[in-house]
């Protein structure tokens, strides 16, 4: 099954160096749609970056939207590089037993997603 995601963002350009820092993701600005919008390529996936079409909900809420999560080879080394760029902690790394590590962190636009580490033996 493919799966496309799509991140709001008010400074787009913001968002931009802070996914590319983190994952090397690459953007392309798509021309001729309603709104601004860049399509996003990783290694694995497709997905989308658009300016935020409505406010975004007050600092502290529980999320409004699908939240992601995104494989990475280093869990602890990915964390220090989201904090470098920017990013926070909204909640830390956890163990999802025999399946992975696990944390959730809030972006430069105020978006929360995930990272987790593959491990059978996270407990």
């Amino acid at each position: 099954m493919a799966a496309y995601f799509e991140i709001q963002a008010d400074q787009t350009d913001r968002a931009q160096r802070f996914y590319t820092d983190i994952f090397g993701w690459k953007f392309n600005r798509a021309k001729g749609t309603p709104v601004e919008y860049w399509r996003i390529e990783t290694a694995d996936g497709r997905g989308g970056l658009l300016r935020r079409p409505a406010p975004a909900p007050p600092p502290r809420s529980g999320a409004n939207a699908y939240v992601c999560s995104f494989e990475v080879s280093n869990f602890d080394s990915t964390a220090d590089t989201i904090l470098k760029c920017g990013g926070m902690t909204a909640l830390p790394k956890f163990a999802v037993p025999g399946v992975c590590w696990q944390g959730y962190f809030v972006d430069t636009e105020g978006n929360t997603f995930g990272i987790f580490q593959p491990d059978p033996d996270a407990a």
